[in-house]
């Protein structure tokens, strides 16, 4: 006798087509954003054409002139996206030490001295492009300008929390400390990188002993 029951069971065919690429889920700006911060932080911005970065971002001239109407716009938008990369970076490490800003001092330093003795880094992408372009109001002299003073507010922030009298004045010494760190990267060896941790502690100290 037959079933009254029909078999509602679907055979799932497994799809033949092979995962999507991630790159053709990009929209045409992220792609050109990634491989513009690529090339200009490797090569450096005054040296990669925009034919460069058009034909290794495998987009069209129109869509890269739809985003960004020059190179010089481009480069600003590129260290605007390596600025908020960067600070998610140093939120992640302050993070670990909440309450504890001397901590937070000490691994902030560390990280970036650590981060300066590593093969691939080629010196500071803010800096670096700072020089690069002298004009005032270069998008990517600006940006670079915008990333040092959010750089000094932070600093400043964690001075004052430690309770330093002066913390203005502790704070552009470990600017200094910083930025000469970022700029003698690959040029005098890891031990000298290095000294960025020991140099900050010997200013931390000296401001707090001064309150003593």
């Amino acid at each position: 006798m037959a079933s009254k029951f029909k078999n509602t069971h679907r055979v799932v065919r497994r799809s033949t087509r092979e995962p999507a690429d991630p790159a053709e889920q990009k929209t045409p700006r992220q792609r050109i954003l990634e491989t513009a911060i690529r090339l200009f932080y490797e090569q450096g911005s005054r040296a990669v054409g925009i034919d460069e970065v058009i034909a290794q971002s495998g987009v069209a001239k129109m869509s890269l002139y739809r985003n960004f109407r020059s190179k010089d716009e481009l480069i600003g938008a590129c260290l605007d996206a390596r600025d908020q990369t960067y600070w998610y970076w140093w939120d992640k490490i302050v993070g670990q030490y909440p309450d504890d800003p001397r901590r937070q001092l000490r691994e902030i330093l560390r990280a970036i001295a650590e981060r300066t003795c590593e093969p691939e880094y080629h010196g500071c992408f803010f800096l670096n492009t700072a020089l690069d372009y002298a004009q005032a109001d270069h998008p990517g002299r600006l940006a670079a300008i915008r990333h040092k003073k959010t750089l000094a507010a932070r600093l400043l922030k964690l001075c004052t929390q430690l309770g330093a009298p002066d913390p203005e004045t502790l704070t552009r010494r470990l600017v200094l400390l910083i930025n000469g760190a970022q700029v003698t990267a690959g040029m005098l060896g890891k031990k000298t990188q290095l000294e960025l941790v020991a140099a900050g502690e010997i200013l931390i100290d000296r401001e707090l002993g001064s309150k003593a």
